[in-house]
This record gives C-alpha cells, sequence and structure tokens, in this order.
C-alpha cells in the first residue's frame, strides 16, 4: 500500500456526477502528468477499490469509461495498460527538418 496524502478526496460521493466518472477523471489526469506510463499497467479494479474506497463494480466502470476515452486498452489475463498518447508539440515545432 502507498502512503499517499488521502487519495479518495478527489472523489465527492455528494456531487451529482457518478463515482465511476470522477475516478476515470483522476486515473486519466494522472495518465496526463506521466504519473501512468504509456503501454504500463494502470492498478487492478481491486486496487482501484480499495485505494479510493468504492465498489469493485465502481472502480470497473471507471476502467470501461477510459475504455470508451481511448486512454486504457484491457488485455484479457494480463490487466488494463495505458495507450500511447499522441504528443500535444505541433510537428512543425519539433521537426528539425521543417
Amino acid at each position: 500500500m502507498s502512503d499517499k496524502a488521502e487519495p479518495n478526496a478527489a472523489l465527492d460521493p455528494m456531487s451529482a456526477r457518478p463515482l465511476y466518472v470522477q475516478l476515470a477523471d483522476v486515473i486519466a489526469g494522472k495518465i496526463a502528468s506521466g504519473e501512468l506510463a504509456p503501454d504500463r499497467p494502470i492498478p487492478s479494479e481491486n486496487h482501484l477499490a480499495d485505494e479510493y474506497g468504492v465498489a469493485r463494480l465502481t472502480a470497473r466502470r471507471a476502467a470501461q469509461e477510459l475504455r470508451e476515452r481511448g486512454l486504457i486498452v484491457t488485455v484479457r489475463g494480463k490487466g488494463s495498460f495505458v495507450v500511447e498518447q499522441p504528443t500535444s508539440d505541433t510537428p512543425e515545432e519539433g521537426d528539425p527538418n521543417a
């Protein structure tokens, strides 16, 4: 277990937004920040449920939401992995041949 400062503080059970969407947003933020690297697994549904204090079904629906957003892929028997995201740099800026 990690000693992160109140990881479930980002989830608001009183919000009108479903918990699974909130959890998906938290994981998407970790992907965007690079905390969860491309081609690496995200935590399991059980781990997410324990870490954020939600039901396993909520974690599963969050993973489904992330798949629909194109942020992760799930490989049966292996888990869910972060998809390589296109860089936000324009080709003209980073291309030495331009």
